[in-house]
């Protein structure tokens, strides 16, 4: 009625009048209090606009729903599911990167360490990366990753205007940086796939002679090879980079680097690490052997 009232400008009193209703009763059932399961509603529907935005408008209701869940909410994600469609509420859906594989036939080869099981049971075991472009007005800047498998942490994300082995170098010597040098890192397995920037001399090297680092690479062409790379660099893609419109390089570090340092490590839950984020991840799987130490 309120809808007839509102598009077609019906009066409430044509209304009444076709449906047999008097007007007093339609005003008394309007003016009715809200019921307990409406207000209950009400403010799920508040709480999950107010998580969504904090989201930066991209968890869907898995993540919002373990959200309320920690903030003491008795809900199910198809009710969180529910409240989301009402209020026109959309996460991001991640979708594949395009690649930037080039490889040297001419090149060492080296094997599939993994073999697509991209799970570890423990920080400095497992590591992948990868190269993305960041499109730009003044051009393309180029981000190269490592990742820890154990709880997808983001260990180095350096930029470059060149998708160079140099890139890679400076990636892989962050996240050793990152992990306390080669005495914590010795022996780790670094996944990526075989393109040229991984395969050349400096790469190698460094990886092996100065940081003890064993080089794991998948087949060319499979994305599924290095999937949790690229899966990485898919949702940077859906939740930034689709989003913005770089004018300058500058621009496009500052933004960029801020959303993986800021929230991806700290803040953003992920599948792989029991909904938490990959900081929180790691420090709650860190509880346990402290403890240990400490009784001992």
């Amino acid at each position: 009625m309120a809808d007839q009232r509102t598009f077609y400008r019906v009066p409430y009193a044509v209304c009444c009048a076709i449906l047999g209703i008097s007007i007093s009763w339609l005003y008394k059932w309007l003016e009715r209090p809200a019921t307990p399961g409406q207000l209950r509603r009400a403010e799920l529907d508040a709480e999950v606009l107010r998580l969504f935005k904090a989201s930066k408008r991209t968890y869907g209701s898995p993540r919002i729903y373990t959200d309320l869940l920690e903030a003491g909410w008795a809900v199910s994600v198809n009710t969180v599911a529910d409240s989301m469609r009402r209020q026109g509420l959309q996460g991001r859906k991640p979708k594949h990167s395009k690649g930037l594989t080039k490889q040297d036939k001419k090149a060492p080869k080296f094997p599939d360490l993994l073999k697509r099981d991209f799970t570890a049971r423990a920080p400095n075991l497992k590591w992948c990366g990868d190269i993305t472009e960041i499109p730009t007005d003044e051009g393309k800047l180029y981000l190269a990753s490592v990742l820890d498998l154990f709880s997808r942490k983001l260990l180095a994300c350096p930029t470059s205007e060149h998708p160079d082995a140099e890139l890679c170098c400076d990636a892989i010597k962050i996240a050793s940086t990152a992990r306390g040098g080669r005495a914590n890192i010795d022996g780790v397995v670094f996944h990526s796939d075989r393109g040229s920037t991984y395969t050349a001399g400096d790469f190698t090297r460094l990886c092996k002679d100065k940081l003890g680092i064993r080089q794991s690479m998948g087949r060319v062409g499979s994305c599924f090879d290095n999937a949790a790379a690229e899966s990485f660099f898919s949702t940077l893609e859906h939740e930034v980079l689709s989003r913005h419109h770089f004018a300058t390089k500058a621009d496009a570090r500052t933004v960029v680097l801020t959303w993986c340092h800021e929230f991806y490590n700290l803040t953003r839950r992920h599948s792989s690490a029991a909904m938490l984020a990959p900081d929180v991840f790691e420090h709650a799987a860190a509880q346990p052997c402290q403890r240990q130490q400490e009784a001992a």
